[in-house]
């Protein structure tokens, strides 16, 4: 069944409403430093043929209810070489993190962990909510961990790149926290972004 049959989206929207409905971490939330109320992030299609995997939203995707509205978001449409509008188009591209909902800060204004059980309560039905991803874009550890199953080194798995190409690309955090990173590793941007970007376009076509 592919996702554009009525069924699918269908299915779909109902899952799309329970994930939006969800306070499960409420009492969790409340805990943190920030003191927030649950505000899941819903952002896919059936139809999508890209997915986005990353970690958690953050505090300015919280407030705004769109994923990677902030500077993160800036440097990763620029790696997938996509516009805003492009990126935002939920008929090919999905954004499913590993929390639905911005996990709040610690005491050092650090961001929290997505919690483990929003991934073990909602991930594996969206997924199978997703028949025509082709292309898997894993934006850190936890999303990688999930996808490939492995748990290791953020670098090494990007390192190894190739072993996933061209069905999935795992990728560093376009935070600004790793612009050293990208420094140490020109790697990075020389030979892995242009398979990358080449392959989103021939998705997005």
């Amino acid at each position: 069944m592919t996702g554009s049959s009525p069924e699918t989206i269908a299915a779909a929207r109902q899952l799309k409403t329970e994930i939006r409905s969800c306070r499960i971490c409420a009492e969790r939330f409340a805990a943190t430093a920030t003191a927030h109320e649950p505000r899941p992030v819903v952002w896919f299609r059936p139809s999508a043929r890209i997915l986005i995997a990353g970690q958690a939203p953050g505090a300015r995707v919280h407030d705004s209810g769109r994923p990677f509205t902030d500077p993160s978001g800036d440097r990763l449409r620029a790696w997938l070489g996509l516009s805003e509008a492009e990126f935002y188009d939920k008929d090919r591209v999905a954004v499913v993190p590993m929390g639905f909902c911005f996990p709040g800060y610690n005491e050092k204004k650090a961001d929290l962990p997505p919690p483990a059980i929003c991934g073990r309560t909602w991930h594996d039905q969206v997924m199978a909510h997703l028949p025509d991803v082709q292309l898997k874009v894993l934006v850190g550890a936890h999303a990688q961990r999930y996808h490939l199953g492995v748990k290791g080194p953020v670098t090494a798995l990007v390192q190894g790149w190739r072993d996933h190409a061209p069905q999935v690309f795992p990728l560093p955090h376009p935070s600004w926290r790793n612009t050293a990173w990208l420094k140490k590793n020109p790697w990075f941007e020389a030979e892995l972004l242009p398979v990358l970007q080449a392959r989103v376009k021939e998705l997005m076509r």
